[in-house]
Order: structure tokens, then C-alpha cells, then sequence
């Protein structure tokens, strides 16, 4: 069963994928992205590598359940591509050199480029599941692209903030916000020519960083070459950072937020709405995971354990012993 339900309450879908289930946990001994598998070429530096078991697809089946009333079912068309980061099974990112980052974002940027060739996809997302902490079956490294035929919610209701902010102000909210927090410092852990990385002054999880660019930027294809190299140097330093904070692999997810596309609604969003990326750190110290529960599920009410203030400094730290090392 794969389709798409309406959900009527939240007005948004939710993707039905059941052949998700049959995700199998690789044996130690054999790796399908790893050179010699059969499954990838012998020699690569990243590579776009598609889904095995994906959530959408470019033929989508008829729904199993016809709906009716105000339950309705789509066929789940979209896209599922996993990005291999690298033919190494044992390094991260942070491992990889700046330069090899670079070949990643610029995949990325390619991959952006193609996938919004399709006026069925309305959202590009890339992201990037890491640790067995948040569920990784797969510890080669990776990251995936999602093309939706739907700007999901939380993305929506963060465009429509970002837009009526400019209709009131003028102005970018990711741009007052790079500039709010430069001007009070404590939260800013990292800075380069085109992008700074800071936890926000409301972020939810103890050490969720962001990465935004400095520019008024929308989406991956508005980067120059310089912006895509300083993007590449940003994510080696904030995952570093985070690996040597508890001296452990972080586990996280990133999330790389951009315009939408195929969108009239959102066609100015270059006006207005800036790239960034958003890192959920699972953990709350070295061994305890920061897990959402009643409050922050089923109210959205979220809850940080720490005050960001500390933790900035902490992950500051952190960022200074990763360089220096």
C-alpha cells in the first residue's frame, strides 16, 4: 500500500508507504553502496543512487482505498533518490574534506536543477538522517532527496511567515534574524563570507543549529561557485563541532529548507524567504536522547531542556576543538 490520504484536520497529506517495512538492516559484512557490490559503480566521489524502498514514485499505483467524503486518497506520485556521500563505509562528513563537500553541495545544486524540471513536484527537499538514534538502518554515508507533489506542512507554514513578515516589513525574517543574532553574538557558533551559523533564540532542540545564508538567497540554484564552496566549509565545521562535543558521532538530522517550486502562490519568494538548513540533534548530553513526547507531538507546544545561550557556548567549544585538532 502507497498512496497519499488527506488529512483534513491539518490540511496537508500524509504519505502511506507500507513497503517501507521490508527495509532490511544491512549485514556487517556487505554494503550496497560500497565499490564491489554490483549495486554502484567501482569508483565514485558521490553519487545519486535511487531509493530501494521509496515513499514516492513516478508511477504511482491506483490507491488501495477509495476515498470518500472528506477522506481522500492520491496516487503517491513524487521522487526518492538516496545521495552517497561518499565510496568511504566508515567516514561522515565531517571526515570529508571541504573540497569533497563541494562535489556534494554541487550534486545537490544538479540534483535541485533536474528534479524542478517536473511541474508535478512542488517541493524539493534534502535532508540527511544520521545516527540509530533517529532510526538509520544504513550507516554508509548518506543523505536523501524527496520530491513532493505537495509543500509540506511545517515548509508551508514557514514560507506564509516569512511572506507576511516581508508584506508588514519590507524585509527578509532570515535576514533580521542573521542580523539579530550576529548583533547579540552569544548564539553564533560559526561565520563565513556567505553563510552564518547560529542556534536560534527559539530553537526546540538543545544544540539545533542553523546554517542560513548571508545573502538573500532562496534556493541552492541561486548559489555562485564561492557560495557553494563557503556552504561546503560551513557543514564540515557545524558537524564537526557537533561529533566533538560528547567526542562521539552526533546522531541528527539536517534539513536543507528552500523555496518551493511549481508554486505561483510562492513565485516571489526570492523577495523574501531565505535558504537554510536546520540540524535536529537528538541528544540532550552525551548519552541521553531528547525525545518528543505528548506535548511536543500532539500540541506542536516544543519544549528545549536548555537554555540555547549555554549550549551555543558549549557548541563553540566544541567547534574549537574540532579546528585545532
Amino acid at each position: 500500500m502507497s498512496e497519499l490520504r488527506w488529512n483534513p484536520l491539518l490540511r496537508t497529506y500524509t504519505m502511506v508507504a507500507s513497503n517501507r517495512q521490508e527495509r532490511p538492516t544491512m549485514p556487517k559484512d556487505w554494503c550496497p553502496f560500497c565499490p564491489g557490490s554490483g549495486k554502484v559503480p567501482d569508483n565514485y566521489d558521490v553519487l545519486t543512487y535511487p531509493n530501494d524502498f521509496p515513499t514516492l514514485l513516478k508511477t504511482p499505483a491506483k490507491p488501495d482505498v477509495e476515498g470518500s467524503g472528506i477522506y481522500q486518497a492520491e496516487g503517491n506520485y513524487g521522487l526518492c533518490e538516496v545521495i552517497l556521500y561518499s565510496p568511504d563505509h566508515h567516514i561522515s562528513l565531517p571526515e570529508l574534506s571541504s573540497e569533497h563537500i563541494h562535489k556534494l553541495v554541487n550534486l545537490w545544486v544538479k540534483r535541485t536543477n533536474e528534479i524542478s524540471k517536473d511541474d508535478k513536484i512542488k517541493y524539493i527537499f534534502i535532508f540527511e538522517n544520521r545516527g540509530e538514534e533517529v532510526g538509520v538502518t544504513m550507516p554508509h554515508p548518506h543523505g536523501q532527496i524527496y520530491g513532493y507533489p505537495f509543500i509540506p506542512l511545517k515548509l508551508k507554514l514557514e514560507l506564509d511567515s516569512c511572506k507576511e513578515y516581508y508584506a508588514q516589513t519590507g524585509k527578509s525574517m532570515l535576514l533580521d534574524m542573521n542580523k539579530q543574532e550576529k548583533n547579540f553574538g552569544e548564539r553564533v557558533i560559526f561565520e563565513n563570507d556567505s553563510f552564518i551559523a547560529y542556534i536560534p533564540f527559539f530553537t526546540d532542540y538543545p544544540y539545533g543549529v542553523f546554517i542560513v545564508a548571508k545573502n538573500q538567497r532562496s534556493s541552492f540554484t541561486d548559489f555562485e561557485e564561492a557560495e557553494q564552496k563557503d556552504l561546503a566549509v560551513a557543514l564540515k565545521n557545524i558537524t564537526g563541532a557537533l561529533d566533538n562535543l560528547f567526542d562521539r558521532p552526533f546522531p541528527y538530522m539536517m534539513c536543507v529548507h528552500q523555496a518551493p517550486v511549481h508554486s505561483p502562490e510562492y513565485k516571489d519568494t526570492h523577495l523574501y524567504f531565505n535558504f537554510h538548513i536546520e540540524f535536529y540533534p537528538v541528544l540532550r548530553d552525551g548519552k541521553r536522547v531528547k525525545y518528543y513526547a505528548s506535548s511536543e507531538m500532539g500540541a506542536w507546544a516544543a519544549a528545549n531542556t536548555r537554555a540555547v545561550e549555554e549550549t551555543a557556548e558549549e557548541l563553540r567549544q566544541a567547534l574549537n576543538k574540532y579546528v585545532t585538532k
